[in-house]
């Protein structure tokens, strides 16, 4: 006799939907690094409850996204260029390897996506250009025929979706990524291997440099307004 099961409605997962919520937040900005986060704040823009706030909190901090601050709360984690360094170095060796492998099998990639990249990178939307982004990028790892690499590239895209978020915000020439992009798919389309490859390590060197520059120029700002809220201080002692 079968066993009688109860059919089980399916709900979404709040704590996944917070902590995407906040992870998005985080990768765009609007939740800047060295932000302090409080359960209570969170709950109340997001319209939950407090627990699946912990819940996601906890998974940030686990994957490096949030540290304890002082006090009550946690503070959102700065970005550490020399972390990044080593992120980009795998994905550089990843992305090489896929298109090389992309190359052979004369994969074209649908145009419908290299339209849909330029546009958001026309836009304000900084969450679009990284899912777009990070769209093109999952196609070639697709049409590698090597499932391994997309599975070891997304242990990292989470980071490297932050990074590419900061990038994004301070590049002017965002759609020249696309340009790049383009070539890299032609390259893939016409079945030159090495070429696909070159391309492909220079455009994630390009991005390693961008993020370089943007994260100089954060800890430039945040000195400079540390020594003017010091000089401030002193003033009135």
């Amino acid at each position: 006799m079968p066993a009688h099961l109860v059919s089980i409605e399916a709900t979404p997962d709040l704590v996944d939907q917070v902590y995407r919520a906040l992870l998005g937040a985080i990768s765009s900005g609007s939740l800047a690094p060295g932000e302090r986060l409080t359960q209570e704040d969170i709950a109340q823009r997001l319209s939950v409850s407090r627990q699946p706030v912990l819940q996601a909190l906890r998974l940030l901090k686990k994957d490096g996204f949030v540290l304890d601050a002082p006090g009550r709360g946690v503070l959102v984690a700065p970005l550490d260029a020399e972390w990044m360094r080593k992120v980009y170095q795998v994905r550089g060796a990843l992305d090489v390897l896929a298109a090389r492998l992309a190359a052979g099998q004369r994969f074209r990639i649908d145009p419908k996506l290299m339209e849909r990249g330029r546009r958001a990178a026309r836009g304000r939307n900084v969450d679009a250009m990284i899912d777009a982004d990070m769209a093109f990028h999952e196609a070639i790892y697709e049409a590698s025929g090597n499932p391994l690499i997309g599975q070891s590239a997304g242990q990292h895209w989470r980071h490297l979706r932050r990074a590419m978020g900061a990038v994004l915000q301070a590049e002017p020439q965002r759609e020249s990524l696309w340009d790049e992009h383009q070539a890299i798919a032609d390259a893939i389309a016409a079945g030159n291997e090495q070429r696909a490859a070159k391309l492909s390590e220079e455009h994630v060197a390009q991005a390693s440099e961008a993020l370089g520059r943007r994260l100089a120029q954060q800890l430039a700002r945040t000195a400079s307004t540390t020594h003017h809220t010091t000089h401030r201080k002193g003033d009135k002692a």
